[in-house]
């Protein structure tokens, strides 16, 4: 686990390096600007994941926990622990491999921290306040991390080259809902759980780009700010 750690910081750093010599690609920072629609997906996730939290017996998600024991009991892989990472491995992997970004590697790390910080923070706020049991027995439930934080980074993926390469978001979100899948599997989350996941790390994300402001890299002006004059180099 250690070392598996160690290459995901290894390769991280080496793509900002690469990403600053990658001059030949013309990053433009486009703006992913807010609009109502986007709101649809999350919402709808989120909803739905507050609806399937039921507590009886017969509720959707024991249901769901029932077929899974009585088919597949004991089953356990820890696939969802590692692939939970891999779009953010790609957010700057596949800038290496030449395709072109939404946005520069300095405005991307910005939005990813500012969303990851939205996301996993309203994750633990919401694990420690509601204190729900995972269907193993041990805690906490409610939402489920691993479905967040992996729904967050496809989002990203998603977003960064989803404009010039159309496959991306499919298997972004596919590989986002393989991981969603797994915690049902493995036991460790109920449905609902993950749906609200879903949801959320979706939307904080969005919520990122909508509310960046791009001051990174931003080109240096050459009006003076107390003249509003341009100012011209001495001859």
């Amino acid at each position: 686990m250690k070392n598996y750690y160690a290459f995901l910081l290894f390769f991280f750093f080496t793509s900002l390096n690469f990403a600053q010599q990658k001059d030949s690609i013309k990053i433009e920072n486009q703006r992913f600007d807010f609009q109502y629609k986007e709101l649809y997906v999350p919402a709808g996730l989120m909803i739905s994941g507050i609806i399937a939290d039921g507590r009886g017996k017969e509720s959707l998600k024991n249901e769901i926990v029932e077929e899974r024991n009585e088919h597949i009991f004991g089953f356990e892989n820890h696939l969802d622990d590692y692939a939970q990472f891999f779009p953010f491995v790609a957010i700057y992997g596949f800038e290496i491999a030449g395709m072109k970004p939404r946005t520069d590697y300095k405005n991307r790390t910005a939005i990813l921290v500012k969303g990851q910080l939205v996301n996993l923070g309203l994750v633990y706020i919401l694990k420690k306040s509601l204190k729900e049991t995972r269907p193993d027995g041990t805690a906490y439930s409610f939402p489920s991390g691993h479905t967040a934080n992996v729904f967050a980074g496809a989002t990203m993926l998603a977003i960064e080259y989803g404009e010039h390469h159309k496959w991306v978001p499919y298997v972004a979100y596919g590989v986002a809902t393989t991981v969603g899948a797994m915690r049902m599997i493995n036991n460790k989350h109920y449905i609902s759980d993950v749906l609200f996941g879903a949801g959320l790390g979706i939307l904080s994300m969005k919520a990122a780009y909508w509310t960046h402001q791009y001051k990174w890299n931003r080109a240096k002006s050459d009006r003076d700010p107390l003249t509003n004059l341009y100012t011209y180099p001495e001859n």
